[in-house]
């Protein structure tokens, strides 16, 4: 059917679909448009975040725009290994017509093929790949360091090769659903964790149903067993990093009260969730020597909100499960989804890390996000004045710092915010 250009049967395209009537298909994760040119482009994000729907619609709008057999598509689910996947991929190419303007070769969670990098260095050094553009997506952001290392020189000349797939935007959701949940907008986009598929669900529902939670945990349940490690310690890890909150805490205690052998386990289990794009990692900034201090105990936000909901020990299922929430556990949640944001934005950008942060601590105060030539970042779950930051102004005198919190008001050097005002502009 690709190679005739046939693109309305049913069952082409089975995620584009079962896609909701609401669609959410104005993704914005820093590739505007796939280039014509050819080369390699991987992305990674995690699962239930639109991946395979945005790679469907991809697929099909290049037979529209380019014509029959312009984008060809494989799915790594069911390749066996790296032999297969270089062999379909080469016999894939051979049916690219000759006249074709572009030729796409779109491949669906590569990742599930163990030593996929092999198979597509042996073809680009064959010369195999040098007219085609192959888009890769797959759930582990860690292969991105194997690819940098198995793959130099090998991407074409393409300005980008790796992106990010994060949570759907805030603006995107609140532009479709405010009409509908007016006040009730924000939490909803929270507790869904700006899963397309959530979102959807809470906007058409009014809650996020069981099988959302289900699918969540169980990718990630999978992706411990693929790494050789134990489920339940996985679940006491993320029992204590659920009840420390936005808490710094050092590995060592980390493990300590997760029964685990020592740090350097627990630093695998971090890792693997840091994999996952589920954790950032936010270490002490010392401001007098201008570093990162690694070796003190650090902040572990979640910055994939559907699964720290998943696991949360009050699962919020409606927006007005989350509008209850008061005190400590308000203050997490908006701290994480200041960190979710920092992280979407900082994946746009193609920052190296961007599920890097910073955190300031002293005896008497506390600044959430240190920022590199921006505003500096504060939480407070309830309401804040202008004038409990005067030793910010005193103690930082060439910083800003924006106020996250019910209260909006504005100054030189301290400007107060609201959250929904932070995720709808990213220039904040």
């Amino acid at each position: 059917m690709y190679l005739k250009g046939i693109t309305h049967c049913e069952g082409l395209f089975p995620h584009l679909e079962v896609a909701p009537a609401s669609g959410f298909f104005n993704w914005d994760f820093g590739l505007a448009e796939l280039p014509r040119e050819a080369g390699i482009i991987v992305i990674r994000g995690p699962r239930q975040y639109g991946k395979s729907t945005w790679l469907e619609y991809q697929l099909r709008e290049t037979l529209r725009q380019f014509g029959p057999g312009t984008a060809l598509f494989l799915n790594g689910d069911y390749i066996a290994g790296p032999a297969e996947l270089e062999s379909d991929i080469e016999s894939l190419i051979s049916y690219f017509p000759q006249e074709a303007s572009v030729r796409r070769l779109f491949i669906d969670e590569i990742t599930a093929v163990a030593g996929w990098q092999k198979a597509i260095k042996r073809l680009a050094d064959r010369g195999v790949l040098r007219k085609v553009l192959i888009i890769t997506t797959g759930s582990k952001a860690s292969d991105i360091q194997r690819e940098a290392e198995l793959l130099p020189g090998r991407k074409g000349k393409l300005a980008r090769t790796i992106y990010l797939f994060a949570q759907l935007p805030y603006k995107i959701f609140y532009d479709k659903a405010f009409p509908t949940l007016k006040a009730q907008t924000l939490p909803a986009y929270l507790i869904a964790g700006g899963s397309p598929p959530a979102c959807a669900a809470v906007l058409e529902t009014g809650s996020v149903p069981e099988y959302v939670f289900q699918t969540t945990a169980e990718w990630i349940y999978g992706e411990c067993a693929l790494a050789g490690r134990s489920r339940p310690m996985l679940l006491r890890l993320l029992e204590q990093l659920m009840r420390r909150g936005s808490s710094p805490i050092a590995q060592t205690t980390l493990a300590e009260e997760s029964g685990m052998a020592n740090n350097t386990v627990a630093h695998g289990y971090l890792d693997l969730l840091n994999d996952l794009l589920v954790l950032g990692a936010s270490e002490p900034w010392d401001p007098a020597r201008k570093v990162r201090v690694s070796r003190k105990a650090s902040k572990y936000p979640f910055v994939n909100l559907l699964a720290a909901n998943t696991w949360s020990t009050n699962r919020h299922t409606t927006p007005s499960s989350l509008e209850r929430c008061t005190g400590e556990e308000r203050g997490v949640w908006w701290e994480w989804a200041v960190a979710s944001e920092l992280f979407r934005r900082a994946a746009k950008d193609g920052h190296p890390s961007p599920l890097q942060s910073l955190f300031w601590r002293s005896e008497k105060h506390e600044i959430d996000f240190v920022r590199q030539g921006r505003p500096w970042i504060e939480v407070k779950a309830g309401h804040a004045s202008p004038f409990e930051f005067d030793w910010f102004i005193k103690t930082f005198s060439r910083e800003k710092l924006l106020v996250i919190s019910s209260d909006r008001f504005d100054g030189s050097a301290v400007r107060g915010i609201t959250l929904e005002d932070f995720l709808l502009d990213d220039s904040l």
